[in-house]
Parts: structure tokens; C-alpha cells; sequence
């Protein structure tokens, strides 16, 4: 039985700089690291390994260089991990990653029986929280969404209970397998790996799929296959602030001013 988590590379982002010329990102110097939500997403897949004794895979999708993410996974005990890399992938917004991921995942459940995808529930970097459930939607995949807790797995009978976390309430679900679940950071706390095991993962393989392996059509994939992009990312202008009244001494007054700042920028309908 396979279970597969989904892991990205992203830039730690509270070490990003901009160029203030291109409004580009400046790359050069900018640590790397897994997204926090696929911690969690991977921490999941490696305790139902432990409990069930099922095959724990990590996927991701990115340069050459997220090899050494896919490592930190292997430090922590998954069965294999599995990196798809290509420059025609390159550029692919959320549409195209999920497409290129879908691939992958089909091409893995053509040698176990698949069980469940995990990801984080969004990535830091991108914020969108599209790509679990397209790839669910690829696949014909039940998809649970910002999962908390498994409640109930039943492999012989292949169903799976969980429960959600949303606001101000929680909701219990119960589904056939295959599923895809992307989990919130409430559902574990991710274990650290041992020297030893960070030593071993330096020798483990980890396996490489470029184009030639999935055969997917170039315009469906990377910058070709994607409709959205980034057509710009700046800094916001910190001077465009304006502090007005006293809040402390005069609250009613400030709040009367702001009223009236509001109005005369016809932001406010009487």
C-alpha cells in the first residue's frame, strides 16, 4: 500500500530580499527550506508507515538543488523519495505543478496500490492551497481538505475517517481510499532526524524524473502549460502611512477623524 506526501522547496521567506530596480527576487544567498505545512504532511505519511507498515514515498517537483530537501526526507525515514526535475517544468504555475505531480503519482500507483497523497495545506511562498486538490482533481481522488486528525483507518476495508479543522467548528469525514488530504499544522509535530540517519541520507538515492520518464506534452507543462503568472512583486511604499488623532487620550475623536478621512476618499458609504 502506498502513501505519498508532497513536499516543496521554498525560500525561507523571512530572509527574502527584493531588488528594488526589477522588483525581482534576489535568489543569490537566500536559504532554502521544506514549506512548513509538507513537514507535517510527511510527519503523517511516516506514522501511518510505522503503524501499518504501508510505503512512504516523498515527491516533489522543482530544480536540480531541491534534491537536498528531498534528503532532509530521507533523514527522517521514508521508503523513497523522488524528485522531478526538468526545464521544461520550469516557470509552472499551480495548474501545471499539479499536472507534472498527477504524472508522477500515476506513474508510482502503477507498482502499489495507491492509499493517500498528503500535502500541506499551501505553500509560504505561493499561499494558493490549489495544488492538493488538483492533483485530486487529476486523479478522481476524494479530496479532504485541511485535515487535524485521522480518525479512523481501515486498509483491508479501504476507507478513512478524519476530521477537519474549520472556523469555529470541527467536521468529521469519512471516505473511500485513494484519498488526497492536505493537513493543517495541528495534525502532529514533526520528529527531527538523528545524526546517524542524517549521515546515512547523504548516500541514500534519490531518484530522478525528468520528462523523458513521465512523457507529458510541453505545452501542458511549465511556463507554457501555466495561464497565470507573476508579472510583478514589489515592496509596499512604507511612506504612504499616515497616523492621525490621539487613540489613547482622545479615542472618539480619532475615530470621528478617521470617519471623516474616509469620506473624503469616498471609501466609506453613509
Amino acid at each position: 500500500m502506498l502513501v505519498i506526501s508532497c513536499i516543496k522547496q521554498v525560500p525561507d521567506t523571512t530572509q527574502v530580499k527584493i531588488d528594488p530596480v526589477t522588483n525581482t527576487l534576489i535568489r543569490e544567498g537566500i536559504p532554502f527550506i521544506m514549506n512548513p505545512y509538507d513537514t507535517h504532511a510527511l510527519e503523517e505519511s511516516l506514522r501511518l508507515r510505522d503503524e501499518y507498515g504501508v510505503r512512504s514515498v516523498a515527491l516533489s517537483m522543482g530544480p536540480p538543488n531541491a534534491e537536498a530537501t528531498l534528503r532532509k526526507a530521507c533523514a527522517v525515514g521514508v521508503d523513497d523519495a523522488i524528485l522531478i526535475s526538468d526545464r521544461c517544468f520550469g516557470g509552472a504555475d499551480t495548474l501545471a505543478t499539479s499536472c507534472a505531480l498527477s504524472a508522477a503519482i500515476e506513474r508510482l500507483s502503477q507498482d502499489d496500490n495507491l492509499a493517500i497523497v498528503f500535502c500541506g495545506k499551501q505553500t509560504i511562498d505561493g499561499d494558493t492551497a490549489q495544488v492538493g486538490p488538483g492533483i485530486a482533481s487529476r486523479l478522481s481522488l476524494h479530496q479532504l481538505t485541511l485535515v487535524d486528525r485521522i480518525e479512523h483507518l481501515d486498509l483491508d476495508q479501504r476507507t478513512i475517517q478524519v476530521r477537519r479543522k474549520l472556523e469555529g467548528r470541527y467536521e468529521i469525514v469519512e471516505a473511500p481510499l485513494p484519498v488526497m488530504i492536505t493537513v493543517v499544522r495541528e495534525i502532529n509535530q514533526p520528529r527531527y532526524p538523528t545524526v546517524p540517519m542524517r549521515l546515512a541520507a547523504e548516500e541514500i538515492e534519490v531518484k530522478t524524473w525528468d520528462n523523458s520518464v513521465l512523457k507529458l506534452d510541453v505545452e501542458t507543462v511549465g511556463l507554457k502549460g501555466s495561464p497565470t503568472w507573476v508579472s510583478k512583486i514589489f515592496s509596499p511604499d512604507r511612506d504612504q502611512g499616515e497616523i492621525i488623532g490621539d487613540g489613547v487620550t482622545d479615542p472618539e475623536g480619532t475615530a470621528q477623524l478617521l470617519i471623516d478621512k474616509l469620506l473624503s476618499k469616498d471609501l466609506l458609504a453613509v
